[in-house]
Parts: C-alpha cells; sequence; structure tokens
C-alpha cells in the first residue's frame, strides 16, 4: 500500500508538471461556465451540465471534447487529501545549485524523488523550489538528505507548511 501510494502522488506530480504550450483557444461565456461546473465536480453528467447551461446534451458533448481537444481540459482526476493516507507533513524546500547547472537537470533531480510533488524553478535566489510531501520529521530529513546528495546541490533550505488554503 506504501509503495502504490507514492506511485499514486508520484503520478499526479508529473501529471501537475506538464507544461503545455499552446495558442489561444476561442471560449465564450458557455465553455466558461461548463469549465466552472467540471471544476467543482469532473464527475457531473453531460446532462447535468446541459440543464445548467441551457444547451442539448450532445452541444455540451461536442463543446467538452473541443475544450479537451485543444488542450483546455488535460483530464479529469480525483483529488486525494494526502493526510487522510498517512502523509501529514508537507514542506517546500528551497535548493540551490551550481551555476551551471540545466534548468531541464534541475528539474530531473528532484523529480525522480516520489515524495517531491512538484518543481518550481524560478529567476533569482534559489534556483528552484521544491514541494515535498512525507510522513514526518524523519521522512523528511531523508528526503532533504536525498536531495541535497544529486552532487549539483550546493544548499537548502525547507520551510514547514503549518496550514494550507488552495483556490479550486
Amino acid at each position: 500500500m506504501y509503495w502504490r501510494t507514492l506511485q499514486l502522488l508520484q503520478h499526479l506530480t508529473h501529471l501537475a508538471m506538464k507544461v503545455c504550450v499552446m495558442t489561444k483557444v476561442d471560449m465564450d461565456a458557455i465553455d466558461e461556465e461548463l469549465l466552472a461546473l467540471l471544476v467543482d465536480d469532473g464527475r457531473r453528467t453531460f446532462s447535468d451540465m446541459a440543464q445548467q447551461v441551457g444547451l442539448s446534451v450532445g452541444a455540451v458533448k461536442r463543446r467538452v471534447d473541443r475544450l479537451r481537444g485543444a488542450g483546455v481540459i488535460q483530464g479529469f482526476t480525483a483529488r486525494l487529501d494526502p493526510a487522510a493516507i498517512g502523509w501529514k507533513v508537507e514542506a517546500f524546500t528551497e535548493v540551490r545549485y551550481v551555476g551551471s547547472t540545466r534548468v531541464g537537470d534541475i528539474v530531473g533531480t528532484a523529480s525522480t524523488l516520489p515524495e517531491v510533488q512538484a518543481v518550481y524553478t524560478i529567476a533569482g535566489d534559489p534556483d528552484a523550489l521544491v514541494q515535498v510531501r512525507v510522513r514526518d520529521l524523519e521522512h523528511l530529513q531523508e528526503v532533504v538528505d536525498r536531495l541535497r546528495r544529486s552532487g549539483q546541490v550546493t544548499g537548502t533550505k525547507t520551510l514547514m507548511v503549518l496550514g494550507r488554503w488552495v483556490r479550486g
């Protein structure tokens, strides 16, 4: 169960880190309303959405398919409560790398760790901000130590999350 949970969290991280380059998609108010309905409940039926926006089921399906095809809707997923499955500690680790380190190497180093939820490469100091989810403080120390051992890391600073609010 432990490793399956790690694999699941790692998969979700991979999905969250996908970068999609696309042209602007023409959307109207109905498209925006459909997106809001799906963000609220990704399992909502086409029939329910059709009633909400005043279109036929077929018209709603075509619009959702168009938005999926254009990359606006990148998928449907379940949101998990990591604390409920034993991953109670969340932290952000600032990571500094050797000056010649490529951005792709920065992401590659951290993303190999299943506890890493996201890697944000940023301008300035530090070079990256790594979001980590672990079981406890001892586990956090192990993860930070693994980050430091990558060979290109020159320093870290870890900030523990005390509480969170996330839009949507």
